[in-house]
Formats: structure tokens, C-alpha cells, sequence
């Protein structure tokens, strides 16, 4: 009952392996001239990426796995765009807060440079009443868990619904976690569909 659904995709070697070329080189240009992160820091780009050239190829496996996820749920309206796109690199002992992404349908990662201790994003259960009553359970799991924590990759790309709060636990290594975030919206929403079900 009320489920909440994550897509998880893993790119082909070869399209993983052009896309983090484009991205990471755009990356050291963005960042050039910055000194080098110190622990517990992190950086995040301006938030239009998806505007940029060396994203394009991003943008498409993007907007192919949006299409796929919109005929799953059977929503007949397709028009999705990207609101926002933008970077985040971690440094060691960095971490993301518990957040969500208001305003957009979906939201989504694709991981880049991904290291054992910085492999993985904690999703937060969306149901506020289910924390009324905690009593201590002997052991975790799926059906009571409050937080499911998912293992990444380089090339895995996650989609969800931009409600559902996530949360990156403190890097772990000594090398940059790299990754890619983005939003989701449907075009001409209020043209299309802002009117009244009832």
C-alpha cells in the first residue's frame, strides 16, 4: 500500500564512459582556479548544467528513462523538461542533509566517481504519521524500516518522485564523490494540467 517507487539504471560501459569524459571535463573547467576542497567540504555548480553541450548526452539518458518511468505509473502526459540541473563533489567527511525537491514531479542522480564509503543515498520514509508510534523491532526490514539506504555505482542513474526526502551520509574516502542531480517537471503545467479533477 502507498508505494514509492525508485528507478535505478545502470549505463552501458560505453555510454557511461562518453558522458563522464564530457562531464568531468566540464567539471575541471567549472572548478578551475578553486582551491582544492578541505574535509567535511563540499561543492555544488550553478544549476542550469543541462543547458550546456557536455551535457547533452546526459540530458538524453535523462529524459529516455523520464519517458520510461511516466509509462510505468500510466500518466498520459509526457511533456516532461528539466528544471534544474546541477553538480555536487564531496570531499572526505562531506555530507548532504535530509531534503527534498519541491515544486518538480521527478528528481533524479547519476553518479560519476562513486568509492567504497561514498557508494551509496539514504532515502527517508515520506509518511510523517508512520514515526507516531516506534516500538524497538528485533530485526530490520523492508516493511519496517524508516530508511532505506541504496548502493551506487559510476553509471548508475536513480530517478524518484522529487517528494521523497534523501540524504547522503558522510563521505568515507579519501577521493571526490562526484555526482550529477536533476529535476523534473511537466511543461505548461498550468496550460495542461492545473485544472480542477474535481
Amino acid at each position: 500500500m502507498f508505494p514509492t517507487l525508485l528507478w535505478k539504471i545502470r549505463l552501458k560501459p560505453q555510454v557511461r564512459e562518453e558522458i563522464d569524459a564530457k562531464i568531468l571535463g566540464a567539471l575541471e573547467a567549472l572548478r578551475r582556479g578553486l582551491p582544492k576542497l578541505e574535509p567535511g567540504r563540499g561543492w555544488q555548480s550553478e544549476q542550469a548544467l543541462h543547458e550546456r553541450e557536455d551535457f547533452r548526452d546526459l540530458v538524453a539518458c535523462v529524459a529516455d528513462a523520464a519517458r520510461s518511468v511516466l509509462r510505468f505509473l500510466r500518466i498520459g502526459y509526457d511533456a516532461l523538461e528539466i528544471t534544474g540541473c546541477w553538480a555536487t563533489v564531496l570531499a572526505n567527511g562531506a555530507a548532504h542533509r535530509a531534503h527534498s525537491h519541491p515544486n518538480n514531479f521527478l528528481s533524479g542522480v547519476y553518479y560519476v566517481r562513486t568509492h567504497p564509503g561514498a557508494d551509496s543515498i539514504n532515502f527517508h520514509d515520506p509518511r510523517p504519521q508512520a514515526a507516531v508510534i516506534r516500538p524497538p523491532v528485533v530485526e530490520l526490514t523492508a516493511e519496517n524500516t524508516d530508511q532505506v539506504v541504496v548502493k551506487v555505482t559510476d553509471g548508475t542513474l536513480l530517478m524518484f518522485p522529487s517528494y521523497l526526502e534523501h540524504s547522503v551520509a558522510a563521505t568515507a574516502s579519501d577521493e571526490e564523490r562526484i555526482s550529477i542531480s536533476f529535476n523534473l517537471m511537466f511543461a505548461s503545467f498550468t496550460e495542461n494540467l492545473s485544472k480542477p479533477l474535481w
